[in-house]
């Protein structure tokens, strides 16, 4: 029974990240074919957001090696963006060749996770995105930034809420159309999310140019994300099946399931266009490829219910 609650927005967009954050951090390397499936089925359901693929090294992330292969192969679907992840130039030239039209750059609010996963520190890292942006601007494509570690860093702990909002305003002054707010080891609570919204928010930083990015490591991302649709975050990032985790972290657990977060906004009456059904059957399917079951609690509930 969906049940109102004041406040909150009326429809929230879902940025599926499953066959992109998701699907790197599996140890089996998942066919191309099946990846591009897995696309087509999420969009079936009514993800209108569906990243892609990341073009990165293959050395780095092997399991995203066959980008080339897949891109084309999921091109066609309408009305869906397929958002990709570009490291470099090199990287954004590959995507802009296969028509990629929305790309993504990837950094860090702190030292440590900036060296270990870019190998570089942030000052560094924004003067290496500063032409990717730039030139994927010039290209007509869109870009999101995705900031890693707002909210705590397993080498440096609690990261200050000064830091955090610096390199979100560099980002957005390279030219970011959206920013990403990631809780990559998951240890983000309720205040501490509002704390950081309203920090952005005083330093000229709207909701409007925003995402929350919630890792479930202790049970917080739905309580996380229900703190930021309450200071007017709209766009949410998730993953099918709870797929996904950090390479580079390793006490980071898997994303925020695209199927809980539907459950509980479909509850409080916010539109999302997925179809919750379909959703689960396909994150039950992607588990049969995987050879394991979904760790997303909805995905569990469903498909008890239907046996």
């Amino acid at each position: 029974m969906a049940v109102p609650a004041p406040g909150l927005p009326e429809r929230v967009r879902i940025h599926e990240v499953g066959p992109r954050d998701g699907l790197q951090n599996e140890q089996a390397v998942v066919p191309v074919e099946v990846k591009a499936e897995f696309v087509r089925r999420l969009a079936d359901a009514g993800l209108t957001t569906v990243e892609a693929t990341s073009f990165v090294h293959p050395r780095w992330v092997p399991q995203l090696a066959d980008a080339e292969q897949l891109f084309p192969l999921v091109s066609d679907l309408d009305g869906v963006r397929l958002p990709v992840l570009v490291p470099n130039m090199r990287g954004l030239d590959r995507a802009l060749a296969l028509g990629a039209r929305e790309v993504a750059v990837f950094g860090s609010a702190t030292e440590s996770f900036a060296r270990a996963n870019l190998n570089r520190g942030v000052d560094e890292s924004l003067e290496m995105f500063a032409p990717v942006v730039a030139a994927a601007k010039d290209a007509g494509a869109t870009v999101r930034g995705y900031l890693s570690m707002c909210f705590g860093d397993p080498w440096e702990g609690a990261v200050p809420l000064a830091k955090v909002t610096a390199v979100c305003r560099r980002l957005l002054d390279l030219g970011c159309d959206e920013l990403s707010l990631g809780d990559t080891i998951g240890v983000a609570t309720p205040g501490h999310v509002g704390a950081l919204l309203t920090a952005l928010a005083e330093d000229g930083v709207g909701a409007d140019r925003l995402a929350v990015h919630f890792h479930d490591t202790y049970g917080q991302a739905l309580a996380n994300t229900l703190a930021a649709l309450q200071h007017g975050v709209t766009t949410v990032d998730a993953s099918a099946g709870g797929l996904g985790g950090c390479p580079y972290a390793k006490s980071a657990t898997g994303n925020l399931a695209t199927e809980d977060l539907v459950w509980m906004l479909h509850g409080l009456g916010i539109r999302t266009g997925v179809d919750l059904g379909r959703l689960t059957a396909t994150s039950e399917w992607m588990a049969g490829h995987l050879g394991r079951p979904s760790p997303s609690r909805t995905v569990r509930a469903l498909s008890h219910k239907e046996q």
